[in-house]
């Protein structure tokens, strides 16, 4: 690898996308595949490694840690390589948290080669690259500030959506039934709903949480 080349690290639990990255990338001049993770954690660990500029980092693995949480403690140390979330969901359920958690671009895997390439440049040279969609979705939160349901309240929604009782929302999340309840009513406010159905299907058709 050269000192101008860009060292990539590709984390994905699937060994048939991980090869579909590589054969994309390898082509492109001035990019090197350094290593790939099969595993959030392994990710976190090889990244740490110093020969990593940019990690193409999936949202889901098959179990432990997932995507977001692995970018908050690869982008929390100094030095750290830059993020770019490749993955194939684009909600805010999704994005935000992963973008919270200091990832640098996010693209979908349906992107066109060219596409993921500029983005590993762009994320290289400390820029953001964002898929159109989701920075549509972005800039339609900045605009409407008020409908925009935090992290917490997203969490909550997503598992009533999954047809949990408060009780049972408070014990995942370790809230207080009340507390649930105070996130739901702030939910219905901003939705401009009245019930726990309405909320779920507002929330889904516009994208603020995934089914």
């Amino acid at each position: 690898m050269t000192a101008t080349s860009i060292g990539l690290l590709l984390a994905d639990d699937h060994p048939v996308v991980r090869a579909g990255l590589r054969a994309v990338l390898e082509t492109e001049p001035g990019i090197v595949v350094v290593a790939e993770a099969a595993t959030a954690e392994d990710a976190v660990a090889r990244a740490a490694e110093g020969d990593i500029d940019v990690v193409l980092m999936d949202l889901r693995f098959g179990g432990g840690m997932n995507g977001a949480e692995a970018t908050a403690l690869i982008t929390a140390r100094p030095g750290a390589p830059r993020v770019v979330i490749v993955t194939t969901y684009d909600s805010d359920a999704d994005t935000l948290p992963a973008i919270e958690a200091g990832a640098t671009g996010y693209l979908l895997k349906d992107a066109p080669p060219e596409e993921l390439a500029a983005a590993v440049r762009t994320a290289a040279a400390g820029r953001t690259a964002l898929a159109p969609s989701v920075a549509e979705r972005l800039l339609n939160r900045l605009r409407t500030p008020g409908a925009a349901l935090t992290r917490r309240e997203t969490e909550v929604l997503t598992l009533v959506a999954e047809g949990l009782s408060n009780q049972a929302v408070g014990q995942r999340l370790h809230l207080t039934e009340g507390t649930v309840k105070s996130h739901l009513a702030r939910v219905y406010t901003k939705l401009g709903v009245d019930s726990r159905t309405a909320a779920v299907a507002t929330a889904t058709n516009l994208g603020l949480i995934r089914r």
